[in-house]
């Protein structure tokens, strides 16, 4: 039922095309059956009426002309009245009102139905047009004219006409029902109005039918391209027919070719790339293993040696560790590109793993730590050491004294604040609870330039191309921010206002809540310590 619900609430949405289509063919039917609709019943009620208006005023100057021939010039009111009823006594079924002068110069009103048709009820201006003489001439031959005009009384509409017998002779006036005209029209209105009706719902059938024809393939051609974001890269259209909608799938399916070709391509050099650092850092460490024991046993000789080689000693040595701290980072990207980095997590204390880091790097008289004991947090430990490590030695190396870390706790976003440490959210066992882990590392120095913002965790980027070596990889910031990344966290860096740079990592303080696919096992391989390697 909600999925039928979610259906008809995307057809029917606003910004729809189908809604447009329904909608434009519904207003072009509607105007086209109301325009027909009205022309026809204007065209059938200008028929019905004169029909029936030309019939009675017809029979009414013939009647009147037939039944006032007889009468004397001055006739008395008993001859008005049967004359009266007598035109009224035909077929069309009209009241008839005759006024007349007696023999007496009295005038006579005679008419068929005292309560409908009297002479107060004729419109005034029929009147003076009836009594009105004109005169004669070759375009007109008589001196009165028959009128008439339509009037409602009580809602009923009338045909009212009226004449006066040429040549002397009473004034005649008569009254037409026309409520039956007026239930034929109304009742062809409401035939009219239901046939638009119809018509509007025959349309919006139509535009239905017509906008799914329409709409399949760009359904189809929609559903495709998110498939072909998804990474779907084989996905292709079933191509039907030579209209402009088959010449769009074909135009996609040509592009989706291109691209898996080009992705394919991308990926096979990608791999290549991948194959190529993981066996030179591989074929590398042998020999490094080899070089590395040499140069200790020299640099333990370093005393005894000629002062003139002393120097040269000494670079091998520095240059040999260098390259070897390359040759980890190098390894250590490697499983970060592969996919196959792996925590292994255990639940420590945030503010003694800070400390061990310092100590373990005798950098206890440069950094000012600032963390309550207890904050626990269940993480892989040695991956937390790279990322301070990297974080602490990039701001003394870069930045200025003292370096400032804080440890501190904040509600994941979106959920209700957590507790501080040993609150009562944390278990007896000493279970981290949820939330946020925030460590912030301050140095005081100059800061970071704005343009190099948005590139210190790029690998081997340089702040500045004049200074092209370096005694850091240059992967340290990265390496930094992919271990956070596979806490699910994230390192971001900034300018403090009062001088010197911030970097801020967020991790979850229960790193196994993670629902990724690369989700945190408790054993695999650890690889060694990359060190304070990060640069700006």
């Amino acid at each position: 039922m909600v999925r039928l619900l979610r259906r008809a609430a995307g057809l029917l949405r606003l910004t729809s095309l189908r809604l447009r289509l329904v909608v434009v063919f519904a207003l072009v039917a509607l105007t086209a059956a109301v325009s027909a609709s009205g022309i026809a019943y204007w065209l059938n009620r200008n028929t019905v009426l004169d029909r029936t208006q030309n019939a009675a005023l017809k029979d009414f100057r013939k009647s009147l002309e037939d039944n006032t021939r007889t009468l004397p010039l001055r006739p008395r009111c008993a001859e008005l009245q049967d004359a009266a009823r007598q035109m009224a006594a035909g077929p069309q079924n009209y009241t008839v009102l005759l006024i007349g002068v007696d023999r007496e110069g009295k005038e006579c009103a005679a008419t068929t139905d005292k309560d409908l048709l009297t002479l107060a009820v004729v419109p005034q201006s029929l009147r003076n047009a009836v009594d009105q003489v004109r005169p004669v001439d070759e375009n007109n031959h008589a001196a009165h004219h028959l009128y008439w005009q339509r009037k409602e009384v009580g809602d009923v509409p009338y045909l009212v006409a009226g004449a006066k017998v040429i040549g002397g002779g009473p004034t005649g006036y008569m009254m037409k029902s026309l409520s039956t005209e007026r239930q034929d029209l109304t009742s062809l209105g409401w035939s009219l109005g239901i046939a638009t009706a119809l018509a509007l719902v025959g349309s919006a059938l139509l535009a239905q039918a017509a906008a799914t024809t329409v709409l399949r393939p760009v359904q189809r051609l929609g559903f495709a391209a998110r498939q072909l974001g998804e990474g779907r890269l084989d996905t292709r259209l079933r191509v039907t027919g030579s209209d402009e909608l088959a010449d769009l799938s074909r135009t996609f399916n040509r592009a989706a070719e291109q691209l898996q070709q080009r992705v394919e391509e991308l990926s096979g050099r990608e791999a290549a790339s991948r194959r190529f650092v993981a066996d030179m850092s591989h074929e590398l460490r042998t020999p490094l293993t080899a070089i590395t024991a040499v140069t200790e046993v020299l640099e333990e000789e370093a005393d005894s040696l000629d002062p003139m080689i002393a120097p040269a000693v000494q670079l091998v040595v520095s240059e040999t560790r260098r390259l070897n701290d390359l040759v980890e980072n190098l390894m250590e990207v490697t499983r970060f590109d592969a996919g196959t980095a792996r925590l292994v997590l255990d639940d420590v204390d945030v503010a003694d793993q800070v400390t061990a880091c310092i100590d373990a790097r005798a950098w206890l008289d440069a950094v000012e730590l600032d963390a309550d004991r207890g904050t626990m947090a269940r993480l892989d430990p040695r991956r937390l050491d790279v990322i301070l490590a990297n974080l602490i030695g990039n701001a003394l190396k870069h930045g200025g004294s003292p370096v400032r870390v804080s440890v501190r706790t904040e509600p994941t976003e979106g959920a209700p604040e957590e507790a501080g440490a040993g609150s009562p959210d944390e278990s007896a066992a000493g279970a981290p609870a949820g939330g946020e882990l925030v460590i912030r590392v301050r140095d005081h120095g100059p800061g970071i330039p704005e343009e190099v913002l948005p590139h210190v965790f790029d690998r081997f980027y340089k702040a500045s191309a004049s200074r092209p070596r370096s005694e850091g990889s240059g992967l340290g910031l990265s390496i930094a921010q992919e271990n956070a990344h596979i806490h699910g966290g994230r390192i971001s860096a900034a300018n403090d206002p009062e001088g010197g740079a911030v970097f801020t990592l967020r991790l979850p303080r229960d790193a196994s809540r993670l629902a990724d696919g690369d989700g945190p096992s408790t054993g695999g391989e650890r690889p060694g310590d990359e060190g304070a390697e990060g640069r700006r």
